[in-house]
């Protein structure tokens, strides 16, 4: 079997199986347990390893209006980047692609594998997790694409302020992708609740969904190594097959977390419940905030 088709078959609610044995690939076990702990992350944050290809398949990139938005608010040219928590490199394709030097990090092997597949050479790629970054070089823009609430909260912003120039620009963005069709959204939930009651990531610092300033927001306005704190959200509908989506779910850690007999058992009900093809509310919010000259 080709790896595209083993990834068309975890779509279709069985390829989890297929990929962890086939392609010998394995969830984290004591050792990982213990990798996690190391870095200082939780363990969802790196159950995404398994499902790079799935990853870069089906997660939607990211739009050229993103690029230009943190470049009009830094206000001057942005020559160097660092990425936290890569991925499969979505995010670090839209920078690179127009002319900043981009360093991306990543904490698990076969997600940073998988992105070097995609960037362009120049493109510098290291192992590690936020936590085992040390200063060093700093960036004139550090920057994490749906990524940051995997980070550990103590010293996230002093460390932070630690990579970025004076002045720096430091930028978070991402956000859930949900059924646009209010029906089409309740058929899914029901299916999915004998298994999960929420597929959704909280916000970390407990920030109710229509408060005006979300997370990362409220804990940037907080802290005393940033300032000129900005929320945006850019609104995206996009329209993809169920099947595609449901790849989508697979790539979400709410559904990693299942055994692989219940992550074959939602997807197959998902499904069964959803037309042929299904309109997306992918919006993304941002966060922007600049590092306080005086730090």
């Amino acid at each position: 079997m080709s790896r595209s088709e083993r990834v068309e078959r975890l779509a279709l609610g069985v390829i989890l199986l297929v990929v962890g044995v086939a392609a010998g690939a394995k969830r984290p076990g004591i050792e990982g347990a213990d990798r996690v702990r190391m870095l200082g992350m939780s363990g969802r944050a790196l159950s995404f390893g398994v499902m790079a290809e799935a990853y870069e398949r089906f997660r939607p990139g990211y739009p050229v209006g993103l690029f230009d938005m943190v470049m009009t608010y830094a206000g001057q040219p942005v020559r160097t980047a660092l990425e936290i928590g890569a991925g499969t490199g979505k995010a670090t394709r839209l920078f690179a692609q127009r002319g900043v030097t981009v360093t991306a990090t990543e904490p698990d092997g076969a997600m940073l594998a998988e992105l070097r597949k995609h960037v362009r050479a120049d493109v510098k790629t290291v192992q590690a997790a936020f936590e085992d970054l040390r200063p060093g070089e700093s960036y004139g823009l550090v920057y994490a694409a749906a990524a940051l609430h995997w980070t550990n909260p103590e010293g996230r912003w002093s460390r932070m302020a630690a990579l970025l120039e004076p002045g720096g620009v430091f930028a978070s963005f991402g956000g859930p992708v949900q059924l646009a069709d209010p029906a089409v959204e309740e058929a899914a939930r029901a299916a999915r609740a004998p298994f999960l009651e929420s597929d959704e990531v909280p916000s970390p610092d407990g920030t109710p969904p229509g408060h005006d300033m979300q997370w990362p927001g409220t804990e940037l306005q907080r802290s005393e190594w940033f300032a000129d704190v900005q929320q945006s959200v850019i609104e995206r509908r996009l329209t993809m097959s169920t099947r595609d989506y449901v790849g989508h779910l697979s790539t979400i850690s709410a559904y990693l977390e299942l055994p692989i007999s219940e992550q074959e058992q939602v997807y197959s009900r998902i499904m069964q419940v959803l037309p042929e093809t299904v309109e997306i509310a992918a919006d993304i919010i941002v966060h922007l905030a600049r590092r306080r000259c005086e730090q």
